[in-house]
């Protein structure tokens, strides 16, 4: 489907110039996507491959910084070593024990998370294409982490959100990073409130919230000044309180 489509690329333009802008518009958002998943699904196995031969397998710390040299040089979907470090930071502190990470992309973010949790920590992290997710958790074992430790869901957010309940059973979510697509932050939201998994405690990271779909759940955020609490910001990384100032 995908190649055919390429091929066709050519002479697309030569019919859409014939029609009316709607068709035209369509066609460029169209283009966009399926260049979108391309570009990533070759970042991905272009990441992987480059991260497995150059770190020390079994050091995680290593993984890092093989991934810090990578993405000097590559596109890359990391959040990198700076907005890593104000991760670490909230992590440190925050020491949770149950961690939910929404887009796990090629596994950076889920290895720093990972390497600083306590020893009953764990991690649930999602990621909706299956190739990605794959070698996701590949680099995750490279690194050294045991299965024990972490769990891969490969769907879209809302399914594993749907289905949280059956891997945490009484417990909440302590922290919750969102890192997926920033138009499904607000739904995301709204539904592990409905399904009761976040606490008075609980921390979000928002990564790329100046994206236009992060806005909306900013603008929701600034409703609710009583549930929701904007604690700091680093770039364009939020860190969100669950409850207001006056609970921590």
């Amino acid at each position: 489907m995908v190649s055919l489509f390429l091929l066709s690329l050519p002479l697309l333009p030569v019919i859409i110039t014939l029609c009316r802008s709607p068709l035209r518009a369509l066609y460029h958002r169209v283009c966009e996507r399926v260049l979108k998943v391309l570009r990533g699904k070759v970042c991905v196995r272009r990441t992987h491959a480059y991260i497995f031969c150059e770190c020390t397998h079994g050091q995680a710390e290593s993984v890092l910084a093989s991934f810090d040299l990578y993405i000097k040089t590559h596109a890359s979907f990391s959040i990198g070593p700076e907005k890593g470090v104000f991760l670490d930071e909230v992590v440190r502190r925050e020491a949770p024990l149950r961690v939910l990470e929404l887009g796990m992309h090629c596994g950076y973010t889920s290895v720093r998370i990972l390497r600083l949790l306590p020893t009953s920590g764990t991690l649930l992290t999602v990621e909706v294409d299956p190739l990605t997710a794959e070698k996701g958790e590949e680099i995750l074992l490279v690194a050294g982490f045991k299965n024990s430790q972490f769990q891969v869901l490969p769907c879209s957010s809302a399914e594993a959100i749907s289905r949280l309940a059956s891997h945490l059973g009484e417990d909440l979510l302590d922290l919750v990073v969102m890192d997926h697509d920033p138009e499904q932050y607000l739904p995301d939201l709204l539904a592990l409130q409905r399904e009761n998994l976040l606490s008075k405690r609980s921390v979000l990271i928002l990564n790329r919230v100046a994206e236009a779909g992060a806005r909306v759940v900013l603008e929701y955020l600034t409703t609710k000044p009583h549930d929701y609490t904007v604690r700091q910001r680093f770039k364009d990384m939020l860190e969100i309180r669950c409850g207001n100032s006056e609970s921590f």
